[in-house]
C-alpha cells in the first residue's frame, strides 16, 4: 500500500491538502443524528468510516456534499492555504439497472458529462471522452456494454470513472463493497489505492468489510452519532469502543 504523502494526521494541517471537520451536529426532526464530530482528511489518504446501521454514516456525507443543514465547520485547504471550495466526487450505494434495460455504460455516462441527445449519433470526440473517463478505473472494455449486463465490481467501476469527471480533490464512497464479490473487491481497492497515488487526492468510504482495513485504510473512524474513536486500523479494530459497538474482538490485523 502507498503511504499518503502529508506524514502525520495529527491536528497540525500547516502547509498541506486537507478537510477539517469541527465540532459537526446534525438534528432532523428534533433527532440529534450527529454530535460534535470532528476529524481531518489529508490528500493522499484513504480513510474508512465504520459504525452500526443508523450510526450516521449517509448523514455524514450529505453534510460533506452540502445537501443538509449542521451546527460546527468543514473547511478545506490546499497546500499552501488556499482555502477555495473542494470538487467532491460521490459514488452512491450501488442503483440497480433491469438486466433488459438497453441503456448502455456509454450511453448512461453521456448523458452525466454532455448535452448530446442520446437518439443521436454520437460524436467521435463524445466517445472519446467517455473512452478517456473509464480508462481512469482501467474500463476501456466497458464502453458498449449494458448497464444492467455489469457484475457488482464493474458497475461500481463505472460509478467511479463518473466520479472522476471531473478530478475532484475529495472521493466519497457510500459502501463500495456493498454487492461486490471478492474478487472484484480486491481490484476495486487496488484501483482506489492507484488513484489516490496517482491524483493526490483524499478518499473517504464507508465499509462494513473489517478485514480490508489494515491493507488498504491508512485511518479509521468510528462512529456511532458521535466519534468514537480514531486513527490507525490496528489500533480502531483492537479498541474497547469498537468491541463495544460490535461485539466483536478482532485483535490486532483486524481479522476474528
Amino acid at each position: 500500500m502507498s503511504v499518503h504523502k502529508h506524514g502525520s494526521t495529527g491536528p497540525g494541517c500547516a502547509g498541506t491538502c486537507c478537510l477539517k471537520v469541527s465540532g459537526l451536529g446534525v438534528n432532523f426532526g428534533g433527532e440529534e443524528v450527529l454530535k460534535n464530530v470532528s476529524f481531518h482528511l489529508h490528500c493522499g489518504e484513504i480513510v474508512a468510516l465504520i459504525g452500526p446501521n443508523g450510526a450516521g454514516k449517509s448523514s455524514l456525507f450529505r453534510t460533506i456534499l452540502g445537501q443538509v443543514p449542521h451546527s460546527g465547520t468543514i473547511e478545506f485547504q490546499r497546500a499552501g492555504g488556499d482555502k477555495t471550495r473542494p470538487l467532491i466526487g460521490y459514488v452512491p450505494q450501488s442503483p440497480t439497472f433491469d438486466r433488459g434495460d438497453p441503456v448502455s455504460v456509454f450511453d448512461f455516462f453521456s448523458a452525466a458529462i454532455s448535452d448530446w441527445p442520446v437518439f443521436l449519433p454520437s460524436p467521435k470526440r463524445l466517445r472519446e471522452r467517455v473512452r478517456a473517463c473509464l480508462a481512469r478505473v482501467h474500463g476501456e472494455g466497458l464502453m458498449d456494454r449494458r448497464m444492467g449486463a455489469l457484475s457488482g465490481g464493474e458497475l461500481q467501476r463505472v460509478l467511479l470513472a463518473l466520479a472522476l469527471e471531473p478530478l475532484p480533490h475529495i472521493l466519497v464512497l457510500d459502501e463500495p463493497l456493498s454487492g461486490v464479490d471478492i474478487d472484484g473487491e480486491r481490484q476495486l481497492l487496488d484501483m482506489l489505492d492507484e488513484i489516490r497515488t496517482s491524483y493526490d487526492l483524499s478518499i473517504l468510504l464507508s465499509t462494513h468489510d473489517f478485514a480490508t482495513l489494515p491493507q488498504y485504510a491508512d485511518k479509521v473512524i468510528l462512529l456511532k452519532s458521535e466519534v468514537l474513536r480514531v486513527g490507525p486500523p490496528d489500533e480502531v479494530l483492537s479498541s474497547p469502543e469498537f468491541q463495544a459497538v460490535f461485539h466483536l474482538d478482532l485483535g490486532k490485523g483486524g481479522r476474528n
